[in-house]
């Protein structure tokens, strides 16, 4: 095993993504990874101090021939002294090929759902103005319709995304081991569409902060109290807002899901070992958390009827959630 492949292994089995490394060592990422791609070598000082990061002698690091040794730095993920899944290149096309195609449905469905109460908004605020021979209930009937085939297409979306992605959620979950080069393949990959997502990316937060001008628009041009002012023109500004925040949406979460999955082969960010162990630590009091809110809300909206209210418990819930783990996170360390 050369050295690129040791280093590798090791930042991997500490559960450190690149950046961590890095930090530890005092020097860049981009610094790590021409090591790790064996592009360039560590001099003699920075082999120094990644024998005394990661525990292990110098002989180990240098030397081809030596076997692995055992680790004495810091303590090492639940699973590390399992043995770990490798992920051949073969492997990882077909994941960044799977992740592809769901980063196409996922942000798609998304954009369906945020689209769907168009229809109705606009066949309302038609039957309202006059301009279309239909009956409330038929305006309302039509455009629940619409919104219920759109939010099935959706879903539909969603499922299939999830079934197709099941043989690889083990790489969400569980530490695994890459073949020799396909970390490489992953990161040149990555920086070769990184000019793309910073775009789409860009494009996407933009459309989504200028998503309220029609409405502003249309309350500046209707501001005049003997404008001809009619609930369609409000309706259709809520329509405009509702196109560029759903794409806007669209194009983040495409970028998004597509830039993580060179994450999750890498292990880094947020799919490191260590944040693996913590998700799965989660799992349970997110799954109580969850539950006792839902029953919260929907106990106090049927008892109350206030369900045009009732909603600000989901925002305010999101919010106090990310206590809830910091805080469950501390109660497992003290007890450690």
């Amino acid at each position: 095993m050369i050295l690129a492949d040791k280093i590798v292994e090791l930042r991997k089995k500490n559960g450190w993504s690149q950046e961590e490394l890095a930090d530890r060592l005092e020097v860049s990422r981009q610094s790590v990874s021409k090591w790790e791609s064996a592009q360039s070598v560590p001099d003699m000082n920075r082999i120094l101090l990644l024998s005394e990061v990661f525990g292990v002698s110098t002989d180990y690091l240098l030397k081809d021939e030596l076997g692995e040794e055992p680790n004495r730095g810091e303590p090492l993920p639940e699973d590390a002294g399992a043995p770990l899944r490798k992920v051949s290149l073969a492997e990882a096309q077909a994941f960044l090929r799977c992740r592809e195609a769901a980063a196409k449905r996922i942000s798609l469905g998304v954009l369906l759902c945020i689209l769907s109460p168009i229809v109705l908004i606009l066949l309302a605020a038609a039957q309202d103005s006059g301009m279309l021979a239909l009956t409330e209930q038929q305006a309302v009937g039509l455009g629940l319709m619409a919104l219920i085939i759109l939010v099935g297409g959706a879903v539909a979306l969603f499922v299939v995304s999830a079934l197709s992605g099941k043989p690889y959620e083990y790489l969400n979950q569980e530490g695994f081991e890459t073949e020799y080069g396909v970390s490489g393949f992953v990161r040149e990959r990555r920086d070769k569409e990184n000019g793309d997502f910073v775009a789409q990316l860009t494009v996407g937060i933009v459309l989504c902060v200028i998503a309220a001008i029609p409405i502003f628009t249309t309350m500046f041009l209707f501001s005049d109290e003997n404008a001809a002012f009619t609930d369609f023109h409000y309706a259709a500004a809520v329509v405009g807002t509702l196109v560029f925040a759903a794409s806007g949406v669209w194009m983040i979460l495409r970028a998004a899901i597509r830039r993580g999955s060179y994450a999750i082969l890498l292990e880094e960010g947020d799919y490191t070992r260590s944040r693996k162990q913590e998700s799965k630590r989660n799992q349970t009091v997110s799954g109580v958390y969850w539950c006792l809110i839902t029953a919260g809300y929907l106990a106090y909206s049927f008892i109350t009827d206030d369900w045009q209210r009732s909603w600000i418990v989901w925002p305010v819930a999101g919010v106090l959630y990310g206590v809830v783990l910091a805080v469950a996170g501390a109660v497992r360390n003290r007890k450690q």
